[in-house]
């Protein structure tokens, strides 16, 4: 059998760029004209499987995550505060770095090492350091360090993960959309670590998204939908919005009360029929071809997504656990817990967003670090905590990768009275289950946190280690007329993995 007999057949939304477009005759061979427009939305789908496990899955390593739940914290949350205190601050607080032992820190190649301002010097390091505006201690048996303000999170130490030595290249919130795309915003938006999860993965449950967002997503200031979106691997692969209660889950997709269920499926019929007839002339557009199995999708959808967000169901105690009984976590606990049912019923990649406030962020913490940073922690530690417990407890903790992440860091050095500018040069991301070691914590910044100095990780290792846990090789994701960097492909951090 030649090399070219081997490879697997290409469904049609995934067509490599640069080949030429198929036959009407090599279209109607595929999907067959009996079939409804409902059906071949289906066919589609399944044919997606066999083409992700040929280009992408890596080879004779079994997957250990089934499922992400990626956890972004939109502004930037502190590094100091949050995974990674640094005592030196508070005993060198209101001195220069220069007046402290630290002051080599602004000499470091890395302080201007791939650094991209779309506003030159808008952001500074700042000269006097700024103490610790909360306590910090040693949590569980492993004695993993984080400040006082996720102490419910501090209940799950032993089953966490830090990376403390992350570092990114945009100063300004276009970190953001790279965080996702691992692409600086200047050279144009490319396809989420989400969406390259739906365009290599099957689907785990034919009813539901296999890429969901919960909360409101960043601004467009800061990249917009282009932090949950596809780009060039198309639109079948965005990250579809969902609410997280019964009444709100699907806002555009619910029909109108006076629809009967009969009317509703011979519109899908005639709709099916009217995109059928356009796949013959334009076999490959994508933007037909994600139509038609948006269709099929959301009639599947209507059925099951109000029963996944409803959480009637649920006991007390789950409710509580999450904090669906206090009105400062409520909002992001019923999120939280949704994400735990979505995985549960086979939902590949589930995206969460907090902070988000028409803007940079609501942990965009420029001034009045200590008041928002303990609000903002108040409405997540808790129920962060009770999604790892709970993942925990019914056994899908392993099979289910949580991600904790945030754009940048904060700089050691006070912006004004009582905040601190954004800093690229080193900060934290937390992970949680999937396969990575728990109670353990990896690389570091300097005594002041300024630059990640052990074990640095550009945001793109992040996306490397997540595909690795799913099973999937980094490096073959790329089709044919899309080159990409060697930089965009990132390194699993071996280190973290258990």
């Amino acid at each position: 059998m030649s090399a070219s007999n081997m490879l697997p057949k290409a469904p049609l939304d995934r067509l490599p760029h640069g080949l030429p477009p198929r036959s009407r005759r090599a279209f109607l061979a595929d999907v067959g004209m009996g079939f409804t427009g409902l059906a071949l939305g289906s066919l589609l789908s399944q044919d997606g499987i066999v083409r992700a496990e040929g280009l992408t899955a890596l080879p004779g390593r079994p997957a250990k995550a089934k499922s992400v739940i990626w956890i972004f914290l939109v502004g930037g949350m502190s590094q100091m505060e949050s995974f990674d205190p640094k005592p030196a601050l508070n005993e060198y607080a209101n001195k220069t770095y220069d007046e402290s032992p630290y002051g080599d820190v602004l000499k470091s190649p890395y302080l201007k090492q791939n650094l991209r301002e779309v506003i030159a010097g808008l952001h500074k390091v700042h000269s006097k350091l700024y103490p610790l505006q909360v306590g910090y201690r040693k949590f569980g048996q492993s004695g993993l360090e984080m400040s006082d303000w996720w102490s419910n999170l501090g209940t799950v130490a032993d089953d966490l993960c830090f990376v403390r030595s992350m570092w990114t290249t945009d100063n300004n919130h276009g970190a953001q959309l790279q965080f996702h795309t691992g692409r600086h915003s200047l050279e144009g938006p490319f396809p989420t670590i989400g969406s390259w999860i739906h365009y290599s993965l099957g689907t785990l449950n034919e009813n539901l998204p296999q890429f969901v967002v919960l909360g409101t997503p960043i601004a467009d200031c800061c990249g917009g939908v282009g932090a949950h979106g596809a780009n060039y691997l198309g639109p079948a692969h965005n990250g579809v919005q969902l609410g997280s209660t019964a009444a709100t889950a699907l806002p555009y997709a619910i029909p109108d009360a006076t629809v009967t269920k009969e009317e509703q499926a011979g519109e899908f019929g005639l709709l099916g029929k009217l995109n059928r007839l356009a796949g013959v002339e334009y076999p490959d557009d994508p933007a037909l071809l994600a139509r038609i199995r948006s269709y099929e999708l959301a009639a599947r959808m209507q059925l099951e997504v109000p029963g996944v967000v409803d959480t009637a169901g649920e006991t007390a105690e789950t409710l509580a656990a999450y904090g669906l009984d206090k009105k400062e976590t409520e909002t992001f606990g019923r999120q939280c817990l949704v994400a735990r049912r979505l995985v549960e019923k086979g939902t590949r990649f589930v995206q969460l967003f907090h902070g988000s406030n028409g803007g940079a962020g609501a942990w965009d913490a420029h001034g009045g670090l200590k008041a928002g940073h303990s609000k903002l922690c108040g409405q997540v530690d808790q129920p962060i905590a009770a999604l790892i417990r709970d993942l925990k407890q019914r056994g899908l903790l392993d099979e289910t990768l949580v991600v904790i992440g945030t754009e940048f860091g904060r700089t050691p050095g006070a912006q004004g009275s009582d905040g601190r500018d954004h800093h690229p040069y080193g900060f934290s991301v937390a992970l949680a289950g999937g396969g990575v070691k728990g109670g353990f914590a990896h690389g570091k910044t300097d005594e002041l946190g300024f630059h990640a100095v052990e074990d640095r990780h550009y945001v793109t290792d992040l996306h490397a280690t997540v595909l690795h846990q799913l099973g999937l090789d980094p490096h073959r994701m790329e089709i044919p007329g899309r080159k990409r960097l060697e930089i965009d492909f990132g390194h699993p951090i071996e280190q973290i993995l258990a």
